[in-house]
Formats: C-alpha cells, sequence, structure tokens
C-alpha cells in the first residue's frame, strides 16, 4: 500500500511565500494611503481643488487598464523578470513622488505606480499558482494573500493619515522604497523563473484594443463619479470603452496567437468566479467609502479617526483570509463563496440600523468585522476558482483576469454608491444625509447577494 505525503511549504517556498506577500501588501497600502493626505498635498504642491482627483484618477487609470496586458506578458516572457522590473519601477516612482515640487511631477509618479501596479500585481499572483501547486498549499497562500491585501487598504488609509500628521504626505511615498528594495534583493536568489519554452509572438493588435478600452471605462467611470452619470464625457468615454472591447473581442476570434485565448474565457470557473469577484470587490470597498461618509458627515468624525475605526474591518479581512483555506478544505470553494457572501449580506443589512448617534458605533464595528470575514471568505474563494484548473503556462492570464476584475470593482464602487446616495439624499441636513447613504447600503447588500445567486447557479450547472 502506497501512502501519498500530503505537500509541506519547504524553507524555499516559505521564503518565497513572505516575499511575494510583502510585494503584495505593499501595493494594496500604495493604493489608500494616499486618500488621507490627498488635502495636505493640494496645499503643499499647488493642486487646484479639482485636480487633486487626478491623483488617485491617474493611478487607478495605469492599474486597471494594463493589468490584463502585463498577466499575459509574464506568461509569455516571463513572471519573475516582470515582477523585479515592475518592482524597480514602482521604487523608483515612488522616490520621485515624495521629492516633487510640482503637480506635474507627482501626477508622473503616480501614473508610473500604476503602472508598476499593473505589471507586479498579476506577476505575483501567478508567480505564487505556479510555486504552490493546486490544492492546500495554494489555497492557504492564496488565503494569506487575500486577508494581507485587504488588511493593506485599511492600513493605507491609516498609515497615511499617521505618516502625514507626524512627519510630512512625502512618507507616504517614501514608505514603499525599502520594501521594495529587500524584495528586489532577495526575490533573484528564492523566487524561481517562471515561463514557456517555445514563447509565441504578442498579440499586438488585440494588446492594444483591450489596454486602451480598459482606459476608456475606467476614464469614464471615474468621470461619471465626478460629473455624474449623465455626464457627457463619462458616456463617450464608457462608450469607446465598449466599442474598443468589442473590437479585442473580434481581434482575438482571429488571432493565431491571442492575447486572451476564448476558450479561457469560456471556462464556467474563469467566467463566473470573476463575475463573483467583480461584485465582491464592488461592494465591501465601495461600502468603506459609505461608511467614511457617516462617520465624518453623521457622526463628525476626523478623518483619522475614521480611518482607526475601519482597523476592525482590517482584523475582520484578516480573520476570514486565515479562516479561509480550512472553510475551502471543509466546503469546497463554491460553497465556500455562497457562505462568504451571505454573511457578508447579512453584516452588511445590519448596517440599516445606524442612527444618528454615538450608540451605533457598536453595530458599525460589529458588522464591518463580520462583514469582512464573509468578504474575504468569498475573495479566496474567487481566487482559487479563478485560478484553478488552468495550466502553468496560463496562470499569467488567469491572475490578469483576476487583478483586472478587482481593480474594476474597485474603480466602479464608489461612483455607483456615490450616485445612488446622492439621488437618494432628500436634502443636505443630518438626517437627509443618513437616508441617502442607507438607500446605498441596501443596494449594496442586494449586490452581495446578487453574487451569492450568481455562485449558487453556477454551482448547480458545473
Amino acid at each position: 500500500m502506497t501512502t501519498t505525503l500530503a505537500p509541506t511549504l519547504t524553507p524555499r517556498l516559505r521564503l518565497t511565500l513572505v516575499l511575494l506577500l510583502a510585494a503584495q501588501f505593499m501595493l494594496a497600502v500604495d493604493f489608500s494611503i494616499l486618500n488621507v493626505a490627498l488635502p495636505v498635498i493640494g496645499r503643499g504642491l499647488g493642486f487646484p481643488l479639482a485636480g487633486l482627483q487626478w491623483i488617485g484618477t491617474s493611478f487607478a487609470l495605469c492599474a486597471a487598464g494594463f493589468t490584463l496586458l502585463f498577466g499575459r506578458v509574464a506568461d509569455l516572457f516571463g513572471r519573475r523578470r516582470l515582477f523585479l522590473g515592475g518592482l524597480a519601477v514602482l521604487a523608483v516612482a515612488s522616490l520621485a513622488g515624495g521629492l516633487a515640487t510640482s503637480p506635474g511631477v507627482l501626477l508622473a509618479a503616480r501614473l508610473l505606480q500604476g503602472l508598476a501596479t499593473a505589471a507586479v500585481t498579476p506577476a505575483g499572483l501567478s508567480l505564487m499558482t505556479t510555486s504552490f501547486p493546486e490544492g492546500p498549499l495554494r489555497e492557504k497562500a492564496l488565503g494569506l494573500n487575500g486577508a494581507l491585501m485587504s488588511a493593506g487598504f485599511t492600513t493605507g488609509a491609516i498609515l497615511g493619515g499617521v505618516l502625514t500628521d507626524l512627519l510630512s504626505w512625502r512618507w507616504a511615498f517614501f514608505v514603499n522604497v525599502p520594501v521594495a528594495l529587500a524584495v528586489l534583493l532577495l526575490a533573484p536568489t528564492v523566487v524561481a523563473e517562471s515561463r514557456p519554452v517555445d514563447r509565441p509572438r504578442l498579440d499586438l493588435p488585440g494588446a492594444l484594443t483591450v489596454t486602451l478600452g480598459l482606459l476608456a471605462v475606467v476614464l469614464g467611470l471615474t468621470q461619471a463619479g465626478e460629473h455624474g452619470w449623465t455626464s457627457p464625457h463619462a458616456l463617450l468615454s464608457l462608450a469607446v470603452g465598449a466599442a474598443l472591447l468589442l473590437a479585442f473581442h473580434a481581434v482575438e476570434r482571429r488571432a493565431a496567437a491571442p492575447l486572451v485565448p476564448l476558450g479561457v474565457l469560456s471556462r464556467p470557473t474563469v467566467a463566473w468566479g470573476n463575475v463573483v469577484g467583480l461584485l465582491a470587490f464592488l461592494t465591501e470597498t465601495s461600502l468603506v467609502f459609505l461608511l467614511t461618509l457617516y462617520l465624518q458627515n453623521v457622526l463628525g468624525f476626523s478623518p483619522l479617526a475614521a480611518g482607526l475605526a475601519f482597523g476592525v474591518l482590517g482584523a475582520g479581512t484578516v480573520a476570514g483570509g486565515s479562516a479561509a483555506p480550512r472553510v475551502i478544505g471543509r466546503l469546497g470553494n463554491r460553497r465556500t463563496l455562497i457562505v462568504g457572501g451571505l454573511v457578508q449580506a447579512v453584516s452588511t443589512a445590519a448596517l440599516l440600523g445606524l442612527g444618528e448617534g454615538h450608540g451605533s458605533l457598536a453595530l458599525l464595528l460589529t458588522a464591518t468585522f463580520t462583514g469582512g470575514v464573509g468578504n474575504m471568505l468569498v475573495i479566496v474563494g474567487f481566487m482559487v476558482t479563478a485560478t484553478s484548473g488552468l495550466a502553468d503556462h496560463e496562470q499569467g492570464l488567469a491572475t490578469g483576469l483576476a487583478t483586472m476584475t478587482q481593480q474594476i470593482g474597485i474603480t466602479m464602487g464608489a461612483p455607483i454608491m456615490s450616485a445612488i446616495a446622492t439621488a437618494a439624499m432628500p436634502g443636505t441636513t443630518t438626517p437627509a444625509v443618513l437616508t441617502g447613504l442607507k438607500t446605498a447600503i441596501a443596494v449594496n447588500a442586494a449586490l452581495v447577494l446578487l453574487g451569492v445567486f450568481v455562485g449558487r447557479r453556477a454551482a448547480r450547472r458545473s
């Protein structure tokens, strides 16, 4: 009788995991670290008030628009090579941003940071999925990655406030440099390269149409959030983006070596997994936006105090990410997605009980903790589902799609919820603001339930 030993984490694999997680955590922190510091940066560099939003928009455009392209480039030219190259660009861009003396230099630095994020995130995730075989080890790695990623968003909001208050907004950029350099020094000797022996040519028409299409869609979403969903510029950008993505689909049908093989997109796990993931990222990140408005505009919290309140949400995501591999091992990916979605939906719906007094803080903290646990079960289940059943040479594509889903969900959430909340506000008084926020929270909970419904129907069909 032969006994099969369960795969274990060797010291080399453990160090590989630590380095990859450190990079992903840094990128998550970088996504939110400047939010609290924006007014201070504007005063320090002479940004016009209307131009402040471009500090975030320039980053989001590149991070979402180029991630699918870079995910495929990682498959074709080497995942470690792209991972290290992206980290080097991030270190240089962060240093330039911290030393910036004009708005133009700062925006250029943010564009480069977004490009670096678009390269490092899918390359790092595909290194993770190819380094750890499908099963418990990969589930554990993705669980820790999801927990640290979500915790990184919360940490970024808190750290940005602390660094700005105690030192300078410039340290929100400088903090990336030592982490990136440490990973750059250690990764070449620890993380193995991963690339195909036979390398097909890059599908340039596909790369051009999908990248420009995603850029137009993200730009349209950000403009809709700023100027409303009837804004001509927003509608034009969204229409151009949709047309380019349709052109991309037509190009891929005829390409000899397509950037995104349509057979991969048609696989049930990839298709429905990314739909569920999109809703998971859209709902939780936009809920943070809504609760930030509640804490500051209804309860009167300062930006730093509001950021600290989300430490409980961060604890919930860490708990959910740590528990996810065990839950997946017991229930399977699909049931974990459903259970996590139900927990998140109930927790979000509970927030409809928020009132105008500080007595509601206990409800908010409890619901955000349990909602964070549920959301992280969904996200880890989504990552495992969206990367399962694919060969190693397709992992960069799979993680690129998953990262694109993540970035678009994050980008879409706030504009959608802002438009819903604003439309539902009967005035500018505190009760009116609370009414609008509760309407958006109810829609948020309904979208989580939609994700549960999609996951359940897909589980029955496959």
